[in-house]
C-alpha cells in the first residue's frame, strides 16, 4: 500500500469536496496497491492568478496493475470557484470504462456536479456486470438535473449530472458516486486483461475518444487559459487532465 498525505487545499474546500475527495483516495488504497505516477514536470502543484484571485491546482495521481492512471485533481480560485476532478484510465488491456466525476462550485453554491461509468466499447454500452447493478441503485429525482454538453455521447445512460439545490441533495449525489466508485473497484478486481489485437484496439480506440471530447470542454480551457495562458492549458489538457496512449 502507497502511503498518502492529505492535501491541504481539501481543508478549505466546502464540505462535499472534502468528503468526496477522502472517500475516494480511502477506496483506491482500500482496494489496490497504489504505485507512484510520474506526474508531468512542473504540473503536481500549480499557482495563478486569475480576475486578481490566486489560483491554486494540486495533482495526486497513482497507477496500479489494472489503472494506468489514478488522478485526483483538487482546485480554488480565491473564494470564489472550487473544483474536484477525478477520473480512473484503466490499463490498456483491460476491458474497464473510465469512471470519472466532477465538481464545480461557487459562492452561491454547487452549480455542476457528474459522476460516470463511461463506456469505452465499440458498442459504447456497459457490461452486464455494471448494468445490473446500476440499474437498481435507489432512484433518486434530483430537482435541477443538467444537459450534458454536445460532446457528451462519451457518457453512459446511467451518469448523473445536476446542480444540488441543498444539503440534502449534495448527500445524496455523494451516495451515488459512492456506489459508482465502489462497484467499479469491485468488478476492477475480478476483471481479467485481453490479449487479442482487436480488443487491445477497440481499448486504445475508447480511450482515446474519451480524451478528445473531454478536450473540448471550452469552460475548462477559458478558466485555464485566462490564468496560464494557452500554450500551458494546452500542455495541461493533453498531458494532465485527458492523456491517451497512442499504441500498445
Amino acid at each position: 500500500m502507497l502511503a498518502t498525505t492529505r492535501s491541504s487545499l481539501r481543508e478549505s474546500q466546502p464540505i462535499l469536496f472534502r468528503q468526496l475527495a477522502n472517500f475516494i483516495e480511502m477506496s483506491w488504497e482500500r482496494y489496490f496497491d497504489l504505485y507512484p505516477y510520474d506526474i508531468p514536470e512542473g504540473l503536481g502543484y500549480v499557482e495563478g492568478s486569475l480576475d486578481g484571485e490566486k489560483l491554486i491546482i494540486e495533482n495526486r495521481c497513482y497507477q496500479t496493475y489494472k489503472f494506468r492512471k489514478l488522478h485526483l485533481e483538487l482546485a480554488r480560485v480565491g473564494n470564489s470557484l472550487n473544483i474536484l476532478h477525478c477520473v480512473m484510465f484503466p490499463q490498456h488491456n483491460y476491458p474497464l470504462p473510465i469512471f470519472g466525476v466532477d465538481l464545480v462550485g461557487s459562492q452561491k453554491g454547487i452549480g455542476a456536479a457528474i459522476v460516470d461509468l463511461s463506456p469505452i466499447n465499440g458498442q459504447h454500452t456497459l457490461s452486464h456486470s455494471y448494468q445490473n447493478v446500476l440499474a437498481n441503485l435507489p432512484d433518486v429525482n434530483f430537482s435541477q438535473p443538467r444537459d450534458l454538453p454536445q460532446w457528451g455521447d462519451i457518457f453512459s445512460e446511467f451518469c448523473i449530472f445536476i446542480r444540488p439545490v441543498d444539503s440534502r441533495e449534495e448527500r445524496l449525489f455523494l451516495e451515488q458516486v459512492k456506489h459508482f466508485l465502489t462497484l467499479h473497484c469491485q468488478i476492477a478486481l475480478s476483471t481479467s486483461p485481453v490479449f487479442s489485437s482487436s480488443q487491445l484496439a477497440e481499448i486504445l480506440a475508447g480511450q482515446h475518444n474519451y480524451c478528445i471530447k473531454q478536450q473540448q470542454n471550452d469552460k475548462t480551457r477559458r478558466v485555464l487559459e485566462k490564468s496560464l495562458g494557452q500554450a500551458w492549458t494546452d500542455r495541461y489538457l493533453t498531458t494532465m487532465l485527458f492523456d491517451f496512449p497512442h499504441t500498445v
